[in-house]
């Protein structure tokens, strides 16, 4: 069944990513499943660099492609953003800034031992953000 996700005005999420093209395709898919308003949401896709010493972009990475291509071809507009810093810390940061309505976070599937626990920058999200947040999961058990 799917939910109808209903907000009185324009909806921003923020789809934070990280380098694993799997689990990104994985949340997008997860955020196209539901029923938004194309018209009225936008997406930002972000990733946080912990150590850039190359000068990577966000362009070249392969899962933010990715997750853009996925929604836009579900008719969302997306932008691509990053920052650097502690992973968990900034996406809370860039939600609050960015006044995002909802966060989608990914992480691995997990043993029934590993279920007890979430990715720690999941986690870290989860438990410090204003707004809800999403998890998704993609990829094998652990």
């Amino acid at each position: 069944m799917t939910r109808v996700c209903q907000f009185e005005s324009m909806t921003d999420i923020l789809l934070a990513v990280d380098a694993d093209e799997k689990r990104a395709i994985a949340q997008a898919e997860k955020l196209a499943s539901l029923d938004w308003n194309r018209d009225t949401t936008e997406v930002t896709v972000l990733h946080v660099f912990t150590d850039n010493v190359e000068g990577a972009s966000i362009n070249q990475l392969g899962s933010a492609r990715r997750a853009r291509k996925v929604l836009e071809d579900e008719g969302f507009e997306v932008t691509l953003s990053e920052t650097s810093g502690d992973p968990g810390e900034q996406v809370v940061t860039v939600a609050k800034e960015s006044a995002a309505d909802l966060i989608c976070v990914g992480g691995r599937k997990r043993s029934p031992t590993g279920k007890a626990l979430f990715g720690s920058v999941s986690q870290e999200v989860m438990l410090s953000s204003d707004c809800p947040v999403l998890f998704s999961t993609a990829g094998k058990s652990e």
